[in-house]
């Protein structure tokens, strides 16, 4: 065999080796967005109860209320219920809207950049920040609202908000009662300005992490497709690179998310000066707060995330493109 041959085999062993990306040319846009919005709730209900978590350690002073993730599940469990866990689901679910916007900025935004640049990273990096961008415009206002009720409860002498007594006990407003009662205490409050509160730490801190975490879920997947079998399945290398990428992210921009949490939920104005506080009352260690209930959640969520995602990419693929995928 001569060389030019051999090139030839080990080029199309590579290839068959990295990981395709199927891009938003190569997909059937009516399928996608039909599958979307099922995985999008999928990931919501099931990751829920650690954003909670999350949102309480990172709102407390110090330990008083709990003494880490795995504390804070049980207590609330117990003194809560299953439900408590859930506090302001509801209105999360809006969250759909922010989810296919930002895939669908994340997609459009990468093509647009290929014209420029094929570099992977570049454009995961660019489309990754954009598409945080967009989705955390329509996000915040919902996170606000939210976050509130997860405060409810045993967190509730931690918020500025807190439900009135007909509102908590009235059976016919359980859900969007609550719900309307927090937003008019806003509304009351702060304004329209209010349901912003937050705006630009929520920036600070997911746009970074949405633009750290696509470079380096092709990066691991790309680095473990190297290491694996030839037939091993890419769905498998994407699903362990997935939490690793979220692991990374979260890790980077955990200090700029605590600042984010206590200024929605407490009621500042001053990104700076609440970070200052942090550092001044808990030290450097208090912007490690939630940093493992983050780190929880996000590994199932990354886990879901990528095999939903990738698998929704692949059931849309249109019809002359199916057989031309390694899976």
């Amino acid at each position: 065999m001569d060389k030019n041959a051999e090139s030839s085999t080990a080029d199309k062993m590579q290839q068959k080796r990295n990981i395709q990306i199927i891009e938003w040319e190569d997909l059937d846009k009516r399928k996608f967005y039909s599958f979307g919005v099922f995985m999008t709730m999928s990931i919501r209900a099931t990751v829920y109860p650690a954003t909670l978590i999350r949102t309480r350690l990172q709102v407390q002073k110090g330990k008083s209320l709990y003494g880490g993730t795995f504390d804070a599940f049980f207590k609330i469990l117990r003194a809560e219920g299953v439900r408590g866990l859930y506090r302001g689901f509801m209105v999360n679910t809006f969250t759909l809207i922010s989810g296919q916007a930002y895939i669908t900025t994340y997609e459009l935004v990468r093509k647009y950049v290929s014209q420029y640049s094929d570099d992977n990273s570049v454009k995961s990096l660019v489309a990754g920040g954009s598409a945080s961008l967009v989705a955390q415009s329509i996000t915040v206002p919902i996170d606000v609202v939210s976050q509130q009720l997860m405060m409810q409860g045993a967190g509730q002498h931690l918020t500025r908000f807190r439900l009135d007594v007909q509102s908590e006990s009235g059976k016919q407003k359980k859900v969007f009662g609550q719900t309307r009662n927090i937003m008019a205490q806003i509304f009351a409050a702060d304004g329209f300005r209010g349901f912003y509160r937050g705006y630009i730490a929520s920036l600070l801190t997911y746009i970074p992490n949405s633009a750290v975490w696509w470079p380096f879920y092709h990066f691991y997947a790309e680095q473990l497709s190297n290491l694996a079998p030839s037939d091993c399945p890419h769905l498998l290398l994407q699903a362990m690179a997935g939490p690793l990428a979220a692991a990374t992210a979260s890790t980077v921009t955990n200090p700029m998310d605590v600042v984010r949490a206590r200024v929605q939920v407490e009621g500042k104005t001053s990104v700076t000066e609440t970070f200052r506080q942090l550092i001044r009352e808990e030290g450097v260690w208090g912007l490690t707060k939630g940093l493992s209930a983050r780190i929880i959640s996000s590994t199932p969520t990354a886990i879901v995330m990528v095999v939903g995602y990738e698998s929704l990419k692949k059931l849309s693929l249109r019809p002359e493109l199916v057989d031309s995928r390694h899976w």
